[in-house]
Order: C-alpha cells, then sequence, then structure tokens
C-alpha cells in the first residue's frame, strides 16, 4: 500500500508590522490568481515525495502498468511526471483549500492597519510560499480546520468576511454555512429581527421601490429581447433546416432594416414636410376604385406617393400665401424650407446612408463569416460544447437540439466532401456540361433581353398604354413570366450538371439569375429614361415611370405567391397523394435571394419618382417573411445533401451592393443629371435638371444676403466640386480594402496560432517519448549491473539506487 503523506498546519507567528508590509489580497482577481499558484506549489510538492507513487520493489522496476491497446505503457518513472501535471493535480484536497484561507485570515487579523481596497494597486499579490498545506482526508481535521476558520472569520469587518467568502473556491452550501457560523451574537439577533418582520416603514418603502424598479428593468429587458422580429422563428427555421435555408431569412431580414433606415429621413424632410403644406389640386381628383392597389394609379396619383404631386414652391414661415406666385421671401434672419432642394438633398442623403450601412455591414460580415477559414476540429466543440444549460423550457430545448443535429450534419457533408475525389473521366464530363449549361443560359439571358425589349416598344405605340386599365399590367407580367420560366430552366441544368458541392450549385444559380434579371433591368432603364421621356412629354413622366415601378413590385409578389402555391403546396400535394412518396421538394435558395435583390433593386430604382415606395417594400418583405415561412414548414423539406452556408450573408450583401445599389446609383445619377424634368409637375418644373436646384437656391441665398454665407461656400466644394465626390469614393473603397487586408491578416494570424498549438502538442508527445526511452534505458542499465557488478550510487547516474530528482546543490545541504 502506498503510504501516507502528512503535511503540518504551520501558521507563523508574525507581528503587526511584518504583517502590514504584505500587500493586500481582497480584490478578486488576485484572489483567483493566489489559488491558482498555490495548487501549483502543492501539486509540485505531491510529485516531488512520490504521493501515491511508490517505487516498485526490487527486481520488479521495469514493470508496467496494464494498458489499453494503442497506449503506449509507461514506467513508474514517467508516471509520477505525468502525476505532477497540474492538469491531474488540482483539486484534490479541500483541505487544503480551508488551510490556506485560515492562514490568510489569521494574518489579516493579526494585521495592525489594514490599507483601503482602493489604495491597493492591482499587481499587489499575497505571497503563500511561506505556509505549509496538509493534505488530509480524514473528517475529523477537516472539521477542525473549519472551525479555525470561522474563529478567524469573526474576527474580520463584515465587509472582509463576505469578500472573503465570496471568494473562497468551494460550493454555495460550504459558504453559506461559513457566513452563518462566523456571525456575531448582534447580527444573528438582527437578523432573526429582520426575518421575524420588525422592519421600519421606510425601510419596507426602500425595499419595495427597490423590487419594483429591478422588477420592471428585468420586464422592459425581457421586452427588447423579444421585441427583435422574427427572433424564435428564426431560430426554429436554423434548427430545422440548416444555415443554407436560414440564411434567406437573415437576408430578407436586413433588406427589411435597409428599407426602414431609408425611410426614415424620407418621411421626415419630404413627406411630412408636403403632407402638412399640401398644394393646391390641379384637377378633380378620381375617387377609390381597388384597381390602384394594383396600376397604382388613379387617386394614387394626387397624394404624396408620386413625384408630380410635391410642389416647386419655397416653404416659409413669412409667407402669407405662397401658392400664389409659387416662391416666398424669407423672413429675415430665418432660412426658407426650398421643396426642390429637399427633394434633392433629401433622396441624396437617403442613398448616402444606405450607401454607408451598406458598405459597413458587407466588411463587417466579411470579418465574421472569413475571419477562421478552416472548420478543422469544430466537430468535437460542436459536440462536447454547444448545449446552452440556460434553456429550461422543453420547445426552446427542441430548437436547440435540432439546430445542433443539423450543423453537425452540414459538418460531416463538409468534411466527407472533401474526401470525394472524382475520376478524370468525370471531371471532364462535367467541364464539357458546365460549358453547355452556361452557352444555354447565356442566350436565355440574350432572348429575355430581347423580348423585354420589343414588347416594351409595342407599348409605347399603343394608344392603351396612357390609359389607367389592367393594360398597364402587360410589361410587368412578361417580365415575371420570363424570369420564372428562366429560373426553373437554370434550376434544372443545375440538375443535369450534378455539382459535387451544393454550395458551387448554388453559386452557379445565383450569378445566372442575376445575369439575367441584371440584363432585363437594364433594357428597362433604357426604356423608362430613354424612350419614355420623349415618348410623354405632354404628361408627367416621372409619375409614370414611379408607377411603372409600382407595378414591377405588386407582380413580382404576385408571382413569388403564386410560385409558393403552385411550385410548393401543389407539388407536395401530387408528390403525396398521387406519386404516393414523401418526398417534399427543397427550398430553391437562388431563386428566392435573387427575387430579393431585384425587388431591392426596383426600389432603389423608383425612390426618386416615389418618395414612398420603400414603405411598399417594407410591407412586401414583411408579408413576404410569414408567407414564406409557412410554406417552408409546411412544403418543403430540409436539403438532401446538407452545407455549410458560412459565407452565404457575405455573398448575398456583395451581390446587393456592387450589382443592385452601384447600378441604381448611376441609373439615379443620370436621371438627376442629364435628364430634362417634366414642365408641368414636381418640383423641378422650371428646371433643364434636377440637379439645378441646389445651384439656383444658392444664388438665391446670395441675392437675399442672409446670415447663412457658409451654405453657398459648402455647397461649392461639397456638391459642384468633384473632387470631394472622388474623395469620399476613395476613402470608402480604401475602407474596404482596409477592412479586407485586416481580415486576411487575422486568418493567417489563426493559422499561425493553430500551428503552434499543434506544434506544442508534438513537443509534448516528443518530451514525453524521450524521457520513457531515458528511463528505461536506464532501467536496462540497473538490471545488468545488478547482475553483473555493483553499482557505485551517483547522482549522474539515475539509473543506480532509487530515482533521485534533486539537484546537486539539495544533495550537498543534505
Amino acid at each position: 500500500m502506498a503510504q501516507s503523506l502528512t503535511l503540518d498546519l504551520d501558521v507563523p507567528e508574525t507581528t503587526g508590522d511584518e504583517g502590514s508590509l504584505e500587500p493586500s489580497p481582497y480584490e478578486e482577481s488576485e484572489v483567483h490568481d493566489s489559488f491558482h499558484q498555490l495548487i501549483q506549489e502543492q501539486s509540485l510538492r505531491v510529485a516531488e515525495e512520490g504521493l501515491e507513487l511508490l517505487p516498485l520493489a526490487a527486481g520488479r522496476r521495469n514493470q508496467t502498468l496494464p494498458r489499453p491497446d494503442g497506449v503506449p505503457a509507461h514506467s513508474s518513472a514517467t508516471l509520477r511526471i505525468l502525476a505532477s501535471m497540474p492538469s491531474r493535480t488540482i483539486g484534490r484536497s479541500r483541505g487544503a483549500i480551508i488551510s490556506q484561507y485560515y492562514n490568510r485570515t489569521v494574518r489579516l487579523r493579526r494585521r495592525n492597519s489594514r490599507p483601503l481596497l482602493g489604495n491597493v494597486i492591482r499587481s499587489a499579490r499575497p505571497s503563500l510560499r511561506l505556509y505549509d498545506l496538509e493534505l488530509d482526508h480524514t473528517v475529523l481535521e477537516e472539521d477542525e480546520k473549519r472551525s479555525l476558520l470561522v474563529k478567524e472569520l469573526q474576527g474580520l469587518s463584515v465587509a472582509q468576511r463576505d469578500h472573503v467568502v465570496r471568494n473562497m473556491p468551494l460550493s454555495l452550501v460550504e459558504k453559506r454555512w461559513l457566513r452563518e457560523k462566523s456571525w456575531s451574537p448582534k447580527e444573528k439577533r438582527r437578523g432573526q429581527r429582520g426575518q421575524g418582520g420588525a422592519v421600519s416603514c421606510c425601510s419596507r418603502l426602500r425595499y419595495t421601490c427597490i423590487l419594483a424598479l429591478h422588477s420592471l428593468g428585468l420586464v422592459l429587458f425581457s421586452g427588447l429581447y423579444a421585441a427583435r422580429p422574427w427572433h424564435y422563428a428564426l431560430k426554429q427555421i436554423g434548427g430545422q433546416f440548416g444555415s443554407s435555408v436560414l440564411s434567406y431569412f437573415l437576408f430578407l431580414k436586413t433588406l427589411l432594416a435597409f428599407n426602414v433606415l431609408m425611410l426614415l429621413p424620407l418621411l421626415a424632410f419630404l413627406v411630412g414636410v408636403q403632407a402638412a403644406f399640401p398644394p393646391d389640386p390641379s384637377g378633380p381628383v378620381p375617387t377609390f376604385s381597388g384597381l390602384e392597389l394594383l396600376t397604382g394609379g388613379g387617386c394614387f396619383t394626387h397624394t404624396v406617393m408620386y413625384y408630380g404631386y410635391y410642389s416647386n414652391t419655397t416653404l416659409s414661415q413669412s409667407c402669407a400665401s405662397p401658392r400664389e406666385s409659387g416662391q416666398c421671401s424669407p423672413r429675415l434672419g430665418s432660412l426658407p424650407y426650398s421643396m426642390p432642394l429637399a427633394y434633392l438633398f433629401t433622396v441624396g442623403a437617403a442613398f448616402f446612408i444606405t450607401c454607408i450601412t451598406l458598405v459597413y455591414s458587407m466588411s463587417h460580415s466579411f470579418g465574421e463569416s472569413y475571419r477562421v477559414g478552416s472548420t478543422r476540429g469544430i466537430h468535437a466543440l460542436m459536440v462536447f460544447c454547444s448545449w446552452d444549460y440556460k434553456v429550461t423550457q422543453k420547445r426552446a430545448s427542441r430548437v436547440q437540439q435540432d439546430s445542433i443535429c443539423t450543423q453537425l450534419k452540414e459538418l460531416l457533408a463538409e468534411w466527407q466532401l472533401r474526401k470525394r475525389p472524382r475520376s478524370a473521366c468525370e471531371r471532364l464530363w462535367q467541364v464539357v456540361m458546365l460549358g453547355l449549361g452556361w452557352l444555354l443560359c447565356l442566350g436565355t439571358t440574350m432572348g429575355c433581353a430581347v423580348a423585354v425589349l420589343t414588347f416594351s416598344e409595342v407599348m409605347i405605340q399603343r394608344p392603351a398604354a396612357g390609359g389607367q386599365g389592367l393594360e398597364l399590367l402587360a410589361l410587368p407580367l412578361v417580365v415575371s413570366v420570363l424570369n420564372l420560366g428562366a429560373s426553373y430552366l437554370f434550376r434544372g441544368l443545375a440538375t443535369l450538371e450534378r455539382h459535387d458541392s451544393p454550395v458551387l450549385e448554388v453559386y452557379m444559380a445565383i450569378c445566372r439569375s442575376l445575369i439575367l434579371k441584371m440584363a432585363v433591368l437594364a433594357v428597362l432603364c433604357y426604356h423608362w429614361l430613354g424612350r419614355e421621356v420623349a415618348a410623354v412629354q405632354a404628361r408627367c413622366w416621372e409619375d409614370f415611370v414611379g408607377q411603372e415601378l409600382y407595378r414591377f413590385l405588386v407582380v413580382d409578389f404576385i408571382f413569388t405567391l403564386l410560385d409558393s402555391l403552385f411550385g410548393e403546396l401543389l407539388w407536395r400535394l401530387i408528390s403525396e397523394k398521387k406519386l404516393k412518396r414523401r418526398q417534399k421538394p427543397e427550398f430553391d435558395i437562388a431563386r428566392n435571394v435573387l427575387d430579393l435583390i431585384y425587388g431591392q433593386t426596383l426600389t432603389w430604382l423608383g425612390v426618386l419618382f416615389s418618395p414612398l415606395l420603400p414603405a411598399v417594400q417594407i410591407l412586401r418583405l414583411a408579408l413576404l417573411f410569414y408567407v414564406k415561412k409557412a410554406s417552408l414548414m409546411a412544403n418543403c423539406q430540409a436539403p438532401r445533401r446538407p452545407w455549410l452556408a458560412s459565407h452565404m450573408s457575405t455573398v448575398f450583401l456583395t451581390l446587393l451592393c456592387f450589382p443592385s445599389f452601384l447600378g441604381a446609383a448611376v441609373f439615379l445619377c443620370y436621371a438627376v443629371w442629364q435628364v430634362k424634368p417634366s414642365s408641368t409637375c414636381g418640383p423641378f418644373r422650371t428646371l433643364n435638371t434636377m440637379y439645378e436646384a441646389g445651384t439656383v437656391w444658392v444664388h438665391r441665398l446670395e441675392r437675399a444676403g442672409s446670415g447663412a454665407s457658409w451654405l453657398p461656400w459648402l455647397h461649392h466644394f461639397l456638391v459642384e466640386n468633384t473632387f470631394f465626390l472622388f474623395v469620399v469614393s476613395a476613402l470608402l473603397l480604401a475602407v474596404i480594402y482596409l477592412n479586407i487586408q485586416v481580415v486576411k491578416g487575422q486568418r493567417k494570424v489563426i493559422c499561425l496560432l493553430k500551428e503552434q498549438i499543434r506544434n506544442e502538442g508534438e513537443d509534448k508527445v516528443f518530451l514525453i517519448n524521450k524521457l520513457h526511452s531515458v528511463y528505461a534505458e536506464g532501467e536496462r542499465s540497473r538490471l545488468g549491473r545488478t547482475q553483473g557488478e555493483p553499482c557505485i550510487p551517483s547522482h549522474h547516474d539515475p539509473a543506480c539506487g532509487d530515482l533521485d530528482l534533486r539537484s546537486p546543490q539539495d544533495t550537498a545541504v543534505e
């Protein structure tokens, strides 16, 4: 049997002067650091004195313990070294902990002067090297040490006692027992009076107010947490269908936030002001018939919905009747509110805010998704560290369980995909099919663009193009049918190509659909700003373009609903009822994401001609979320080939920024700088271009001689001077480039750290093997000397006699 090792509890007697020189251990971080140091020292002592690992008897020194298959068998010396590792000695004795805090409280009680906590630097650290710790597991000695600790705690102040007990690495039950036992009789009577209900009215009122405020704060915090839109729905979708389907709904939520951010300045500085100062009606207002919800015309034309309703007057409090002359002279000392200038700058500011937010979101998403370039080693973390133990509800635990299972499937599918090489013939066949597929897709895109261009010319030549009936929906219907049919064609081509990676399949479908939609939108932009302006000179062409974009949004939403009904619900019913299969259709991520980007591009194109179009897009996205969620839960199944969508949000934001937002910005800049506004409606009816509104307003301020002389200077250097625009563009590109470089640097550093950790692990294995071989060689030489010649003990020959790990200095002292 192993001999027991006894460590005596030694409390050295010190004077008050010596104790006052020792730094204060009150800070929590220092207490934990000193406890960690204590454990390390105790572990080293246990290892040096051979606790639980004694040398074997003579003639059996090379005996090793039985090990499982594949695990190397180490000698007793190697096992002694392994036992001295901190990971195998931490937390062995609770008595050591109590002994440590007993010694600490003794020194605290014997101090003559205790320094304040605020006067102690954080680098102060208690010295524990003078204390001897007792490692004893007997109940009597532990109780004795506990009683001694209680006596010493009673000599401390209340604040010091609470702090020491709070930082003890013991269980809550033992801490509560120590706190109750260390109470003085006065404190016990006070606690009994508090439990008996003898509390004054002021104290009761104070406690009630504190509890009420605390409860109110918890309610507000939980309300803010629950006010996040679709929080539980997103968790449910991610748990059942994986991160790939979840990325679509997260992208929809991001688009909703962009539209809300864009709508706020339009409502505050444009729509609200014009609604407060409505212009005189130019004619009789038609009644509401319900058809306006589809066409966008009728009575909607005479509202703040469209460009033509806004006046070109200058609003000011000094104006007696601003509608008679069309312009108002501002009051001295006050700035007029020019509606043309407000219209131009509000739309420009909304676009600038959207651009900044979009660039920031894209850079942030890029950093989050590309910071760690490898999923190696994450499987163990997902298995052992992914469960949230704060979840108590059954529904939430079920959602978390589904989410963990789906993530494991995605990780395993990605890992299996890397280990599935294809032959040369299969790769050649895939390249051929991929080339044919791209040729067919480009031909389809060109055919759709030519068809839209031809049909738009026919619609301009028809006299009904200026009517208000259902014939106005012809062009949006044709474009939506072409988009839907081409998307199904691209999906069939992807099935024939048989991509190895589902991520590559989705990216390929997104690229093809994006090329198609951008080509169609380019043709439509030429139709609106080229031929449509020349065809409707007598009418307000801005209103017509705004109504056309509204109709495109409405028709696209109707086709999305029909696709969910017939493409998902009908297919599920046919599969279950007729084909007797339980196979449901999968959620088409590429087509649905491109529909979102297409609708957002239409919104950005029409915000100049219809300031309330972002509100229509917000309503459309909100309805679309609930429709898609219901259709997904009822009609779709999880992807047959799970895949990890780690970079999907970044790709979506990138496509939203560069082809979509950049194209819309170019379209609006061309309309502001080059196209002549209508002479019968709108805030720019008397100007050659919309951009001249700023120049006219600056000249008017200069002639009026108002106190805001800095505004013309600001307009000249920030608006008219193109250098500022180039500087802002360069700064945005520099921010994007620097963010990309920072993320690349972080990825490189993370890879180097992972490699360093792996090398350190290999170093540990190498050192353990070296130690094992050295001691095995020593054992063999010891056995040879025992059988052949006598052994002369020496410090340099550890194979002679018992193992001696002491230094020559220690041996000389002994």
